[in-house]
């Protein structure tokens, strides 16, 4: 893990997650059957993570330029609501939901590993990607994961961020 400066400061203030799927959520990698179906893989941990974070109260949302139904019914699974498939602009559909929605900037860590992400990954409180994204993407991350996209990254952003806001799990008493 990479740890920036001030980047455990800032993340005392995230109430919202916005992440990319393919090269985040997945490996990036593709399988394609013989019918023409294309078949990603996703990490279990990083689930548990996301609908924590969902019950916690946290906001997740997820912008793919990808299309995949399956991806999507992941995500509902999850309790996921906020789930935008197949979009071309990342950054307009971005500013569109942060007006629609009154969200902060400043309180959004977005985690993304390639090109299509950079604008937004600009414009939010926390830029975060995993440990193989894309130099151009690394370069404006306030944090790089040590995991890889598909391997624990998204977990990894989630859990921090609620153990800084102690929110994670207590052995306490606390029933999931």
């Amino acid at each position: 893990m990479v740890f920036m400066t001030n980047y455990k400061q800032l993340l005392a203030d995230i109430d919202t997650f916005v992440f990319d799927v393919d090269g985040v959520m997945t490996n990036g990698i593709i399988l394609l059957t013989p019918e023409g179906e294309m078949l990603r893989s996703m990490n279990v941990k990083d689930g548990y993570a996301l609908q924590l974070a969902v019950k916690k109260g946290y906001r997740i949302i997820i912008i793919t330029g990808g299309s995949c139904e399956a991806v999507k019914g992941r995500f509902l699974s999850l309790g996921i609501k906020d789930i935008y498939l197949g979009v071309s602009n990342k950054l307009e559909l971005f500013n569109s939901i942060v007006e629609e929605e009154n969200l902060d900037k400043k309180r959004i860590l977005y985690m993304g590993d390639d090109l299509p992400d950079y604008e937004v990954m600009r414009e939010v409180g926390v830029a975060a990607c995993p440990a193989n994204a894309v130099e151009e993407i690394k370069g404006i991350s306030r944090y790089i994961s040590g995991q890889d996209g598909g391997y624990g990254c998204v977990r990894d952003v989630i859990e921090q961020v609620m153990r800084i806001q102690n929110q994670w799990f207590h052995n306490d008493g606390f029933h999931w």
